[in-house]
């Protein structure tokens, strides 16, 4: 009899987490390597929100929590969705976690059953299907492409639906491809969605406030209400507050599945880290102005990294509207030969062999489920971003 459980045999480790580390381990054995596959803001958190935490634990906010999170947090996440969204929540509909991934992985395990459809646009984040496999559910993707801008269209979304499908998994803009979608867009897929009133939405709106030029945020629930019966919209502090090490996730919707979702919190963590819980009361309640400085630091980034991919030989990036990802397409490079002998057949291929020649870090498209494509984080200086780019025109140029 096996020990291990067979859930974990539909499990993939996390390619991000991988690339992350193996850059890690080489640059502990010397070698130069700049790496450019971390989603994490490179910003500290601000003093505002250090110093709300600060007085948590002087005050002694120190004991377990609610499962579902503190009442002032939960009230400001109602004032939060409300005053940006346009979405009418009582408190008692909203629910934190330990991170974004808990919420939405308590998500599924309240509502999938074996045999349960989701689908996913690709390119995803790596981790929404391995979650869907091992709550029991079945991951139906639906391809997007460099073309459309990397977003699900109406038409693919009406191929996708069966009498199986329970969700709908959106992400906007998205990991890793940086999309967003319009309120039209969002009009359209809604249109469709009206027609199959079994399917819900979980949308994952984690990078919300990190977008650029004059592109307006919207969220499927605030663009069509009728939906909002069938909706968790999904948030957190990570991104646009630079605390991902404080780990709160948090999101809103019928109260319902809010109750499931923390019944099974509380037989898996209980509530979150208090301390951490009055530091997000802090960041959604506090001002909020650091937010467009940071935006245009990235802004100015995503241009640079745009610009330069674009002038790397069989490279050819699109411009991301949000997030802090760029997901170029490496196709012009396939079938030639790296410095190492070694022909470059795919997108793992790339990214393989940019690490050992040139020392650059990125992840490979096929791990978000759509190459020949590989994706660049551009949280971090402008200067290792040059140099980063410097380095795969040297690379590319290489290449025979």
């Amino acid at each position: 009899m096996a020990f291990l459980a067979d859930a974990l045999s539909r499990v993939k480790p996390s390619a991000t987490i991988a690339v992350a580390q193996k850059a890690r381990d080489l640059k502990a054995q010397g070698r130069d390597v700049i790496g450019l596959g971390a989603g994490e803001p490179d910003f500290d958190t601000p003093d505002n929100i250090k110093k709300a935490a600060i007085d948590a634990i002087n005050r002694g906010e120190t004991k377990y929590t609610p499962v579902s999170g503190i009442q002032p947090l939960r009230e400001a996440i109602a004032a939060k969705f409300k005053r940006e969204n346009n979405l009418d929540y009582d408190w008692k509909q909203t629910i934190v976690g330990t991170g974004g991934k808990q919420i939405l992985f308590n998500a599924f395990m309240a509502t999938l059953n074996a045999g349960d459809e989701v689908i996913i646009p690709a390119p995803y984040w790596v981790s929404y299907p391995e979650m869907v496999a091992i709550c029991g559910g079945t991951s139906v993707f639906a391809e997007t492409s460099i073309e459309n801008g990397f977003r699900l269209t109406a038409d693919a979304l009406e191929k996708a639906i069966t009498p199986k499908t329970k969700w709908l998994m959106m992400n906007s803009p998205s990991n890793p491809s940086g999309a967003a979608y319009t309120q039209a867009e969002l009009r359209a897929l809604a249109d469709v969605l009206l027609k199959h009133p079994h399917v819900w939405v979980l949308t994952d709106d984690m990078y919300e406030h990190l977008t650029y030029g004059d592109f307006a945020f919207r969220t499927i629930a605030e663009v069509e209400p009728r939906l909002y019966e069938r909706t968790l919209t999904m948030n957190g502090v990570s991104k646009a507050y630079a605390m991902t090490g404080w780990r709160i996730g948090y999101a809103a919707g019928p109260i319902e599945l809010i109750k499931a979702m923390d019944m099974i919190q509380g037989q898996q963590t209980s509530g979150a880290c208090s301390i951490a819980q009055w530091a997000a009361v802090e960041a959604l309640n506090g001002p909020q102005d650091f937010i467009a400085t940071n935006k245009a630091v990235f802004q100015g980034r995503r241009d640079l990294v745009v610009s330069m991919l674009n002038q790397a030989s069989g490279i050819d990036c699109p411009v991301p509207e949000g997030a802090f990802y760029v997901y170029p397409s490496c196709k012009g490079t396939i079938g030639r030969k790296a410095p190492s002998g070694k022909v470059i057949e795919n997108d793992a291929d790339f990214v393989t062999e940019l690490l050992e020649a040139e020392g650059v870090a990125v992840v490979q498209g096929s791990a978000f489920g759509l190459g020949p494509n590989f994706r660049i984080s551009y949280a971090t200086s402008e200067a290792l971003l040059e140099e980063a780019c410097n380095r795969i025109q040297r690379f590319t140029a290489g290449l025979r």
